[in-house]
């Protein structure tokens, strides 16, 4: 109700008392289950269209979970439920929605990225079993199985979501008229689908995303489904993708993130409407292969490319500069030698980047590109977020010119005074992040540069006046040396999260007047050791207690030392993981 208020402003007060007196007309009540539910009514009836039918569309998730606003958003395109207006595109449209929704109060956020937006989101469960009931009576979303006991619907089945948690589901759809369903999305352990009910000649949307049932032999008959715009088969058991995938001219999502996939078949290209490849997996490392010696002309539609890998004598590169609408460019692994591939990639790049490339994140295994990336003829002024994984030397100078650059993530390699000062002016930078992301077994080689950055330094890291916008900053390193903010340094900082093994000490946190949380994670994990030297492994064994004693002690003088700044508007939060 606070939420209903609060947007309608300008309505009189003599209307806000018919509304009471209607939803309680005795003088004194107490809140009923219908009472509830007149309340939901008048909320949701207060909605204009375009946002009832993002509140129906909700239903769709079981009750608890947290949705995906990436999601959510590339399913509603593809449903057509929501369109470009006004000059915001359909992203930008779909983001004006949830926030409305969320300022009424109707959903809630979990989770928001580095760069601050909304990255997840709840709906309580009393508005959930509301708007399932809402969406149940208008046959706009059939919820079967799961949480709600739902009435089998009367008429042909349009939007299906399949719950469930057990063999007691598997009949579920037993009686249900199928053949009109364009969109499935299927939740919990269900062993089968019914894809003989379906029609495959009008299915839109359809979302398998963590369903272990699903079987190889089973993308035969989802490749039949012609007007497909939507497939996830994120967190699922394929391992290949057949080359049929090419007849779903519609397509505008693929998502195969954390699968078996390794590479994409040719007939890819055959994907006129595609605008967004996810694919790879973050932890491990590990990307999708493009295929090779593509057709240039094809593929203009593609604004999301992400997860992809490129090593050795890859012709996949050459490709890259024809994709001329890419808003986004993840690369989650790379290495190659310097030569006519690693000439050809800067070149993509460069050209992306001249075209309104606004993402770009590399992580560079040892083939030292991203070092090569400051010799780009101009910087890349649409860049919004920038991540940088590897051995890197020094960050690119041109990233102090980009000035609508809001996330920055770069190696702890170049955590020095130096980088601060390069960075400090930029205008927009909301989120700073400086990690780790290289091999286990390049740790020793990692804290040999950080030391040597602290050398440099006269042992300590230095922050200097500057950094207006910024409101993370992130510090994950092996070793953090002394970290000093000076006067009038990251003045809008709202929290540090720092995770570390070793620590010199945090300064001048006092000047940062708008803290108001310190995380600090500490990893405390002994190294591996070999069982078969037991000389070597006494000795190891009693290196790690001593480090042990040694971040202990480091820790508490630490936390000694934020207690003295801790107020009500300044939170620390102590985490150790493993032996710590």
């Amino acid at each position: 109700m606070a939420g209903l208020v609060s947007c309608n402003p300008n309505r009189p007060i003599g209307d806000w008392d018919k509304v009471c007196k209607s939803l309680f007309p005795e003088p004194v009540t107490t809140l009923s289950l219908d009472g509830v539910r007149r309340l939901l009514d008048l909320c949701y009836n207060d909605l204009p269209g375009d946002l009832k039918t993002c509140a129906l569309y909700l239903s769709i998730f079981p009750k608890g979970s947290k949705i995906s606003m990436k999601r959510l958003t590339r399913r509603l395109i593809a449903e057509g439920f929501v369109s470009e207006k006004q000059g915001l595109t359909e992203e930008e449209v779909a983001e004006t929605y949830f926030n409305q929704l969320m300022r009424r109060k109707l959903i809630r956020p979990v989770e928001h990225n580095s760069n601050g937006k909304v990255k997840s989101f709840q709906v309580h469960d009393m508005v959930l079993e509301y708007i399932v009931s809402k969406s149940s009576e208008e046959n706009f979303i059939t919820v079967v199985g799961g949480h709600w006991m739902m009435p089998p619907p009367g008429n042909k089945v349009r939007r299906l979501s399949m719950q469930s948690s057990g063999s007691k589901h598997e009949n579920m759809t037993k009686n249900i008229n199928l053949s009109q369903v364009r969109s499935v999305t299927v939740f919990g352990s269900l062993k089968r689908l019914p894809f003989h009910s379906f029609n495959s000649g009008i299915i839109q949307v359809l979302d398998l995303e963590g369903w272990k049932g699903l079987k190889q032999n089973h993308l035969h008959d989802i490749c039949k489904m012609l007007v497909l715009k939507y497939l996830s088969l994120r967190r699922t058991e394929i391992t290949k993708i057949p080359n049929k995938i090419g007849k779903l001219e519609y397509l505008e999502t693929l998502d195969i993130r954390e699968t078996h996939v390794e590479k994409l078949p040719k007939s890819v290209e055959k994907l006129k409407r595609i605008s967004s490849i996810l694919g790879g997996n973050k932890s491990p490392r590990k990307g999708l292969r493009l295929p090779q010696e593509r057709n240039k002309e094809e593929m203009k539609s593609l604004r999301v490319l992400s997860g992809i890998e490129i090593v050795g004598e890859s012709t996949a590169v050459d490709g890259l500069h024809q994709m001329t609408g890419l808003k986004k460019l993840a690369i989650y692994k790379l290495d190659i030698q310097k030569g006519k591939i690693f000439t050809q990639l800067l070149s993509a790049i460069a050209h992306l980047c001249s075209c309104g490339l606004q993402t770009l994140a590399i992580s560079d295994e040892g083939s030292d590109f991203i070092n090569s990336l400051d010799s780009m003829s101009a910087p890349p002024r649409y860049l919004i977020t920038l991540e940088l994984s590897g051995k890197l030397e020094r960050p690119p100078k041109w990233i102090s010119k980009l000035h609508t650059l809001s996330k920055l993530t770069l190696s702890v390699t170049v955590l020095c005074t130096d980088t601060f000062k390069l960075l400090k002016n930029l205008p927009s930078l909301f989120s700073l992040t400086f990690s780790v992301s290289t091999a286990k077994k390049n740790q020793d080689m990692i804290k040999k540069i950080l030391e040597d950055n602290k050398s440099e330094s006269d042992g300590e890291i230095f922050v200097p006046a500057g950094f207006p916008s910024l409101k993370l900053f992130r510090l994950f390193a092996p070793l953090v040396p002394k970290l000093a903010f000076g006067d009038n340094a990251m003045p809008a900082l709202e929290m540090i999260q720092m995770r570390f093994e070793g620590f010199e000490g945090l300064f001048g946190i006092d000047t940062l007047e708008n803290l108001r949380e310190v995380h600090l994670r500490v990893n405390g994990q002994a190294a591996q050791v070999n069982d078969n030297d037991e000389v070597e492994t006494q000795g190891r064994e009693t290196a790690d207690i001593n480090e042990r004693k040694e971040a202990s002690e480091i820790m508490k003088l630490l936390v000694e030392d934020l207690k003295s700044y801790t107020t009500e508007r300044l939170k620390v939060i102590v985490d150790y993981i493993g032996n710590a």
